[in-house]
């Protein structure tokens, strides 16, 4: 029987991130995704004689605002070295990156898992360029090379072996790609490649301080693929340790189809690439004045967001995740607060009625066509009174969102006025109860429940407009008394 408790996993993680620059890191070629085959290459992607290849300024001012987030210390002398190691689909047999001098040096991710928050601690982040991409799924015989991603701007991310579980590393990506998001510098797309993540995955008996054989997963394409491989591992080796296996270091892969790893290659203890400084490519220094521009442009990142959202507005910790989820999201809310202090109705309307049109519409906060100043006059005349939240969610948005109209002029146009007239509402009422008198007979038998029922009943004959908090108070003296 395999005992899986007494062993623990220690899991370290390398995620590549392309950079949303506009062109390639040493060069002017376009990075675009979805462009016909080898349409995005010339001679300085190629590595030819005689090209000089230039440092992308927009990538390490990128890489420099990731390291800040992440708590970084940033390397102000750098430089770029050759890694030679051969690859088909590395037209110049070998990768521009940086080697002793990383960008970024240390820092941290903060996570929580199961309520509980720590730091996850980082290594290193350090630039370096993309290599093409092989495709093996067009002939049966042949591999087909794409070289229009080599060169693009990539920043890496690595952790220290500082990761101990499945959730642990899912929360980690996830929170990695949306500060990857929020600063606007990698779009973290893993399906089309621009987020990928390596996992180094160990087991040790619990108490043990030596790390275990570590295995590398490659490619990882989803953050749900990085729970699932991550699960499969942990459990293989375990499994081959029981049995009085040895693990062996290796690569491996992951099978999405069905949730399981195969081995690449086994791999060597230390892999010799042969690093030494690009000799056609100068180092460059990092002014403070420089590294102090770029910090000073930051936005306030989404732990800090979250906290003010608790603390100075009174949301939930859940409503200010959400709201944090994305910049463009929080920026949005943030402009609608401006015109209104209520925060707990934005962030309702926000994630219920308007995300909900936003998605049948297949657009996004990033791209909303509704004005802050006219949704908050929509939830002002709702909290008023003026119009109920069911018709204001469903007759009046729909419209909002394409027309820039003030809302009580639409609601006053369409007649949606709430009535809260006394006499009115009480000749609806009296209808109501006049024409179910089976129903009216169960609730005074203790169906309280179908005062429900009542309620939209005279909510029906009133085509929405009736104040519902004045009928149900009205509907429960007079069922009370009949």
């Amino acid at each position: 029987m395999v005992v899986y408790d007494k062993y623990e996993a220690v899991i370290g993680l390398e995620v590549h991130a392309q950079l949303q620059t506009n062109s390639k890191l040493f060069c002017g070629d376009s990075i675009a995704f979805g462009a016909l085959p080898n349409t995005q290459v010339s001679a300085i992607t190629l590595g030819h004689p005689g090209t000089l290849p230039k440092t992308n300024k927009k990538a390490v001012e990128y890489a420099i605002k990731l390291g800040l987030a992440c708590h970084c210390d940033i390397e102000k002398d750098n430089y770029f070295a050759r890694k030679n190691y051969f690859y088909p689909d590395l037209p110049k047999g070998y990768q521009i990156s940086q080697h002793t001098t990383p960008i970024c040096k240390g820092g941290f991710v903060t996570i929580k898992t199961n309520g509980i928050q720590r730091n996850i601690q980082l290594n290193r982040i350090h630039i370096e360029e993309d290599a093409g991409k092989s495709i093996h799924d067009i002939y049966d015989d042949l591999s087909c090379i794409d070289l229009n991603r080599a060169g693009t701007a990539l920043v890496e991310i690595v952790t220290e072996p500082d990761l101990y579980n499945s959730e642990e590393a899912y929360q980690y990506i996830t929170e990695l790609r949306r500060l990857l998001r929020w600063l606007h510098i990698c779009d973290g797309n893993m399906e089309e490649g621009s987020l990928r993540c390596d996992a180094n995955i160990s087991v040790r008996i619990k108490g043990e301080k030596k790390l275990g054989t570590k295995v590398e997963v490659k490619n990882l394409n989803s953050i749900r693929n990085v729970k699932k491989a991550i699960d499969f591992e942990i459990k293989r080796m375990i499994e081959v340790l029981e049995a009085n296996g040895t693990i062996t270091q290796q690569t491996r892969s992951f099978d999405a189809s069905n949730d399981t790893t195969f081995a690449i290659r086994d791999k060597e203890e230390a892999n010799d690439y042969r690093y030494f400084p690009d000799p056609d490519l100068a180092p460059f220094h990092l002014s403070n004045e420089y590294i102090h521009q770029i910090k000073n442009a930051l936005p306030a990142l989404p732990q800090e967001r979250m906290q003010q959202y608790q603390l100075q507005l009174g949301l939930s910790e859940y409503d200010a995740a959400q709201l944090c989820d994305e910049i463009a999201t929080a920026e949005y809310f943030e402009s609608v607060i401006a015109y209104s202090k209520h925060y707990k109705a934005i962030a309702n309307w926000m994630f219920g009625p308007i995300k909900q049109q936003l998605n049948e519409l297949n657009s996004s906060f990033e791209k909303i066509s509704l004005l802050p100043k006219t949704l908050a006059d929509l939830i002002e005349i709702v909290e008023e009174g003026k119009v109920n939240f069911s018709i204001a969610s469903s007759r009046l948005l729909p419209i909002l969102l394409k027309e820039n109209i003030h809302p009580l002029t639409l609601a006053e146009k369409l007649n949606l006025i709430q009535v809260s007239n006394n006499s009115e509402l009480e000749k609806w009422v009296d209808e109501v109860i006049a024409k179910m008198p089976d129903k009216v007979l169960e609730y005074k038998k203790g169906k309280k429940g179908l005062i429900g029922l009542f309620v939209g009943e005279v909510k029906k004959l009133s085509k929405g407009k009736a104040d519902p908090q004045k009928v149900t108070v009205m509907l429960e003296e007079k069922l009370n008394k009949v």
